[in-house]
Formats: structure tokens, C-alpha cells, sequence
């Protein structure tokens, strides 16, 4: 019995270790994605691009690893509960590689005039903000910390509110600036994966909270 504890023990370790290991590459892979448009640096978008690859791979591998837990291990109430979470965890966290795949995509579409956009200084603060969220929510998993998941949550409503400023400031832009529409419709789509990216950290976070507690994060609101 005590061998099979501890083997279920390593196993549960090692599935936090992918996820840590694929959050962390997610969360540099936005920072970068970022710093390529701000830069104008094709060669960092292409690093982000291709490395990818490796969070799809650390998904894969989480998923034979849950697979091979629930089928050996047979875990029950709140260890089922957990490998079920870390199942949905790496799923959304290969999404936030692949809205951060497409922010590098998107830098190399913009033209050499990107430093005449306005929200290419707020596109930077946004960008900080959701990498805040997804450290803070893989923080939150591994310490089980379900008061710092409801602080992710309620963090969104900022993410929210910078994707709107910028979509006002960009339509005015495309408005004014009919020439500029193919490159200012590329910087709406950044904004538009970094505020998927803050919903997608978000998800993340009620799971969190639920894999903690056995509740689903009540509403901040109420």
C-alpha cells in the first residue's frame, strides 16, 4: 500500500511539474511575443513561433500522464479531482501559447510605421498584466492557493478594460487613417489574443479554485 502511495505521490508531482514547465514557456512566450512587436523583431517572433512546438509537446505528455493516473492509480475525491483539473489546465495553457503564437504572426504583418500607434504603448501594460495572471494562477495551482485564484479573477476586468481602450483608440485611427486600416486591424488582433490570453488565465484560475475547495469561485462581483 505504501509503495502505491508513493508512486501515486511521484506521479501527481511530476503532472505539476509539466504544468508549471508549460505555464512558465506560456508565460515567456507572451512577454516575447510583445517585445517583438514593440521592436519590430522578426527573429524573436519566429522564436516564439517555433516554440510552441515544445508547450504542445508538454500537453501531450500531460495528458498520457493524467490517462495513466486515472487507469493505475484509481484516484478518488479530491486526488481525482486534481488530475481531472491539471487535465483542463494544460488544455487552456496550450491556448495561451497559441494566442501568443499569433501575437508574433501578427508583429511581422505591421509595418515599419508601428511606433506611430498609440496603443503600441498600451499593448505593452495589457501584456503585463495577463503574464501577471497566468504566474500568479500557476502560483495559485501549485500552492493550491484559492484565494490568489479569485484574485486572478477578479484582475480580468482590467484586462477587459484596456482591450476596449484600445479598440476605440484603433477604430478612431482606421477612421482618420484609411491607408493604415491592414496595419492597425493587426494590432486589434494582438489586443484580441492578449484579452483571450487574461480570459483564458482566468478559466484556469476557477479551476483552480474548484480543484482547492471542491466550489467554483463565487462571483467577485457579489
Amino acid at each position: 500500500m505504501q509503495h502505491t502511495v508513493k508512486a501515486f505521490d511521484e506521479d501527481i508531482t511530476r503532472l505539476r511539474g509539466l504544468i508549471a514547465e508549460m505555464g512558465g514557456l506560456a508565460e515567456v512566450a507572451t512577454q516575447d511575443a510583445i517585445e517583438a512587436l514593440v521592436r519590430g523583431d522578426d527573429e524573436l517572433a519566429k522564436r516564439v513561433v517555433k516554440g510552441d512546438r515544445k508547450i504542445d509537446e508538454l500537453e501531450s505528455e500531460v495528458d498520457k500522464l493524467a490517462v495513466r493516473i486515472i487507469a493505475l492509480r484509481a484516484p478518488m475525491a479530491d486526488d481525482l479531482r486534481e488530475v481531472i483539473a491539471a487535465l483542463k489546465i494544460a488544455g487552456v495553457i496550450e491556448r495561451i501559447g497559441d494566442y501568443s503564437k499569433n501575437i508574433a504572426k501578427a508583429s511581422r504583418e505591421i509595418g515599419p510605421d508601428r511606433k506611430k500607434y498609440e496603443p503600441l504603448t498600451l499593448l505593452p501594460a495589457m501584456a503585463e498584466l495577463t503574464s501577471e495572471m497566468v504566474h500568479d494562477v500557476l502560483t495559485a495551482y501549485a500552492a493550491r492557493d484559492a484565494e490568489l485564484a479569485k484574485e486572478v479573477i477578479a484582475a480580468d476586468d482590467k484586462v477587459d478594460a484596456f482591450y476596449n481602450s484600445i479598440f476605440r483608440n484603433l477604430v478612431s485611427h482606421m477612421v482618420e487613417n484609411p491607408s493604415s486600416i491592414s496595419s492597425a486591424a493587426q494590432l486589434l488582433f494582438v489586443a484580441r489574443n492578449l484579452e483571450r490570453i487574461g480570459d483564458h488565465a482566468t478559466n484556469v484560475a476557477e479551476m483552480v479554485h474548484f480543484a482547492a475547495t471542491g466550489f467554483y469561485a463565487p462571483d467577485i462581483d457579489s
